[in-house]
């Protein structure tokens, strides 16, 4: 065997020798996978045994899965929660406060409204008006994962910016629908 199995048991940070925190430096988390990948890519054992080729295979899917969840803040606090043991309960609860639920009908129509009427300076000052709310809400995200290990607000923010990132994909969706 060419290497152990071990980082296989490993959650994604222990994998790349990081903390659990939700406030990551990326740059230093592309230099880790890049090593990682390096290290355990199928190719560089292609004439090792079978076993050795299946386990690399695994390596290198488990690498990169790690690093797709700890590059998305969404996914990465998604899994910090997991790891603590708390469910978010992103299917089951649907709650929301009324004035969020409220905003984001308002939003949606302000979409509607501006890619009715072709509007892409109004398109792309929605775009940017919901980048600084979602920027905010990874800002709360880092309080309540980092500064305060509170669980439940992490999970009442998550499943915001669900909403949130949703959003921001219609209104993309929609100022590509009015350019072309």
């Amino acid at each position: 065997m060419v290497f152990s199995q071990e980082p296989l048991g490993r959650d994604f940070f222990a994998l790349f020798g990081l903390q659990h925190r939700f406030a990551l430096d990326m740059s230093e988390l592309e230099v880790l996978y890049r090593d990682m990948q390096a290290r355990v890519h199928p190719d560089k054992f292609a004439s090792a045994g079978e076993a050795d080729k299946r386990l690399a295979m695994q390596l290198a899917t488990h690498a990169n899965e790690a690093y797709l969840t700890l590059k998305s803040p969404l996914k990465r606090a998604q899994y910090l929660l997991h790891l603590a043991g708390h469910d978010p309960q992103i299917e089951h609860n649907t709650a929301m406060p009324t004035d969020f639920l409220i905003e984001q009908m308002e939003w949606r129509e302000a979409v509607i409204e501006a890619r009715e009427a072709a509007d892409v300076a109004e398109l792309d000052r929605l775009h940017h008006r919901m980048r600084k709310e979602i920027s905010l809400q990874y800002d709360a995200l880092h309080q309540a994962l980092d500064a305060r290990t509170d669980h439940a607000r992490a999970a009442e923010v998550v499943r915001q910016l669900m909403f949130q990132e949703k959003l921001l994909h219609e209104i993309d969706d929609a100022l590509e629908a009015v350019e072309a």
